[in-house]
């Protein structure tokens, strides 16, 4: 909309109930300021708008507009949505109107990283200002390859989002892909970075993450520098990274910031972690209501008398301290800190010993939880942990039905679906699956530096 004239009742009618616009009048030369007050910088908005117009006369006016920082605007759109973006509109003789950014965010402050943390290496994690994210990026970058490129998402939010690559290193239909499904999303707003994942997932129906998030600033460089592209969310602490595959997510800070060895150890670990969290309580199952045979004699009798006050058969046993471990872990991640650690520890003990002296559940079985739920927080990345647990529930009910047979059965399946799986035209089991050897050196293994320059 073109404006001419009556340009503050316009903008008045706009923002109509907005109790939180503020309006300034210089009667003497024809001038109203408007600006969100909680948008805007109490200094800046001084400094730039109040003392100038103050001290200016009516035939100065004119001159004093005419600096850089007074942008002229024509359109009302474009004077509404700078004004809700921390911007100032000044209106002259209610014809003409300019903005001027006095924006300043109210932000916490960096804080280290809460999720991935490291032993060793950086501690500042993402903040949910998108401008300062970006700052401590282009601090790790210093070249003018790292490209930003800017849109926004959500017919009403209009959510800031940021696309970032390296120029060369990204592939350029890698980047076009991103930017026009971003572009082609048709929703009424998007407040978090994981809300725009799963917006952009091409997979709705599977349980297994198809972006890499993350929190931590050199996690993204180390992304943008394999070729990724990054985005950004304003108001989300995450950044995500694309395309992405399983191994990704077994991956650490902490395998590149110590010796090579010592990080292929660690990152061996996790993957025997990933086999103990998604068989154990399965194969307990199998065993118990299959597979008698398989145990030895001696813990067999230990068994049979573990079992002997338990009222359930394995399946259902093993169903309700499964769930009994998933509402802890429930309790402790949304209680205050400090008390979660201690529901958890406490919780767990005194429920598992109750449980056991009850005859409610045997020894074995809640030890192999245990060991199970233990192996899952080895996981470094919570999103891979969460469908990891999933699975897990579904390899103890098909062991229910056909044991070790059943467990097999559920094995292939998810070998098939993680191999089928595609991520932007990146297949999710790359580089095991198609076949890429030379890139086996950052997978499950992690070989020094010098192999590790592209």
């Amino acid at each position: 909309m073109l404006l001419k004239q009556n340009v503050s009742e316009k903008i008045r009618d706009k923002l109509v109930h907005c109790d939180d616009l503020v309006i300034r009048s210089f009667p003497e030369i024809n001038i109203e300021v408007m600006f969100i007050g909680h948008l805007i910088g109490e200094q800046e908005l001084f400094d730039n708008v109040l003392m100038p117009f103050s001290k200016v006369t009516n035939n100065e006016v004119k001159s004093l507009l005419k600096r850089k920082e007074y942008k002229l605007k024509t359109d009302l759109n474009e004077i509404i949505k700078g004004i809700l973006e921390g911007k100032a509109a000044i209106i002259y003789k209610n014809t003409e109107a300019y903005l001027i950014d006095i924006y300043v965010p109210k932000t916490r402050s960096v804080t280290p990283a809460e999720i991935e943390t490291v032993i060793i290496g950086p501690k500042e994690a993402f903040i949910e200002d998108i401008f300062t994210n970006l700052s401590m990026i282009r601090r790790r970058i210093k070249s003018p390859r790292l490209k930003v490129s800017s849109l926004e998402v959500g017919k009403i939010t209009n959510t800031e989002c940021s696309l970032i690559y390296i120029e060369g290193l990204t592939p350029p239909s890698l980047i076009k892909y991103v930017e026009e499904k971003m572009n082609k999303l048709d929703v009424e707003g998007v407040t978090d970075l994981n809300m725009l994942t799963e917006h952009l997932d091409s997979k709705q129906l599977s349980i297994f993450p198809q972006f890499f998030t993350t929190e931590r600033p050199d996690v993204v460089v180390s992304k943008l520098l394999q070729g990724r592209v990054v985005g950004l969310v304003d108001g989300s602490p995450y950044a995500f990274s694309a395309p992405t595959n399983f191994f990704e997510f077994f991956q650490s800070p902490d395998d590149y910031n110590q010796r090579w060895l010592l990080g292929t150890l660690s990152r061996l670990l996790r993957f025997i972690a990933l086999f103990i969290t998604l068989f154990a309580s399965a194969f307990y199952v199998a065993v118990c209501m299959f597979h008698y045979e398989m145990m030895p004699i001696k813990l067999l009798h230990t068994f049979i008398e573990s079992r002997s006050k338990v009222p359930f058969n394995p399946f259902i046993e093993a169903l309700i301290i499964e769930s009994v471990i998933e509402l802890l872990r429930e309790a402790g991640a949304r209680l205050p800190s400090k008390i979660g650690q201690t529901i958890g520890i406490v919780g767990g003990i005194v429920i598992g010993t109750a449980a056991v002296e009850a005859g409610f559940t045997s020894n074995l079985l809640i030890i192999v939880v245990s060991i199970s739920a233990i192996s899952s927080f080895v996981v470094p990345h919570i999103i891979m942990t969460a469908s990891l647990r999933i699975t897990r529930f579904l390899l103890i009910i098909l062991a229910s039905i056909w044991g070790i047979f059943g467990i097999i059965i559920g094995f292939v399946f998810i070998l098939i679906h993680l191999n089928r799986l595609k991520v932007i035209g990146e297949f999710y089991l790359k580089p095991i699956a198609p076949l890429y050897i030379k890139l086996w050196k950052d997978t499950i293994i992690r070989v020094p530096f010098k192999n590790l320059k592209k």
